[in-house]
């Protein structure tokens, strides 16, 4: 079943979103350097028994790139107005992965009535008590976090960039093929687009506060949750359950194997069948919409 591609005119954002399928709704938030294009292999097989969503987040993808605003808690209210106030769902399956993951867990944590399960997928949560950036392992956290100096140096290379962090941060440097590569770098060369990429990390400290803050006034989240790390190169092992275990009461996951950073790419099968399993068993049980 081939997704349509749509738009939503939002308060200060015009959000693209993927969707396809009929059924009780999915909602599938992808990281950097992608865009909902990341969900290709696993949208299909979802869409056999739910309506999955695929938006393009703020400042990325075919999404328009408006100037500030990149903290996850912003971000998280750009997918809570599109998925319950234009397409009115009232609940929802939501998963997350890469930067996708920081903006479900804020969007879970100020609607945690809206959201059935969370899936978190090779990120940790920003203010969970840990090190977001290993210590400096990932060290194009501080990098992309400096002012003005990854501008300068990165205008006109995206592809480097981007094509590096494909190339390195999964398991098999050739996990993610040109064709595909070629279309993530297409909207990372729009003007703004690789600006927008910056801010998502610059906002860092602010997510730190904003989860620490919702953490304190309402503890950690209720809604079953499914944690996946990849077990090789930078995948993030089991960092990825041991920061939900922080701030949400009832965990499971582990580890995808043979696999990096970019789960839904390199283990599409494993994911989506974990994700099925997962949903299968805490349903939507109120009426879709």
């Amino acid at each position: 079943m081939k997704p349509t591609s749509q738009f939503a005119d939002l308060d200060g954002v015009s959000l693209h979103y993927l969707r396809a399928g009929e059924g009780d709704p999915v909602v599938l938030l992808h990281g950097i350097p992608q865009t909902s294009h990341e969900w290709r292999y696993v949208m299909p097989r979802l869409a056999e028994k739910y309506t999955v969503i695929a938006p393009d987040l703020r400042g990325l993808g075919d999404s328009t790139r408006p100037a500030g605003a990149y903290d996850k808690k912003t971000l998280g209210a750009d997918i809570a107005a599109l998925v319950m106030d234009h397409l009115r769902f009232k609940r929802f399956h939501l998963v997350g992965h890469d930067w996708g993951g920081p903006v479900a867990f804020s969007l879970a944590a100020h609607h945690p009535d809206a959201v059935r399960t969370l899936s978190i997928l090779d990120v940790v949560i920003p203010g969970d008590g840990a090190d977001f950036s290993q210590g400096g392992r990932r060290w194009h956290h501080a990098f992309f976090r400096t002012l003005d100096l990854p501008e300068a140096l990165c205008l006109g290379r995206e592809e480097l960039v981007i094509t590096w962090l494909f190339e390195n941060y999964g398991y098999r440097a050739n996990c993610i093929s040109d064709e595909n590569k070629a279309e993530f770098l297409r909207s990372y060369k729009k003007p703004g687009a690789f600006r927008a990429l910056l801010e998502f990390y610059r906002a860092l400290p602010q997510d730190a506060a904003d989860n620490s803050a919702i953490l304190a006034a309402k503890g950690k989240l209720k809604m079953p949750v499914l944690a996946l790390g990849g077990d090789r190169s930078f995948g993030r092992g089991m960092e990825c359950i041991d920061s939900l275990r922080r701030v949400a009461a009832n965990v499971r996951g582990g580890l995808v194997e043979d696999c990096g950073h970019w789960i839904a790419e390199e283990q599409p099968d494993a994911l989506t069948e974990a994700l099925l399993r997962f949903f299968d068993e805490f349903p939507i049980q109120e009426a879709r919409r």
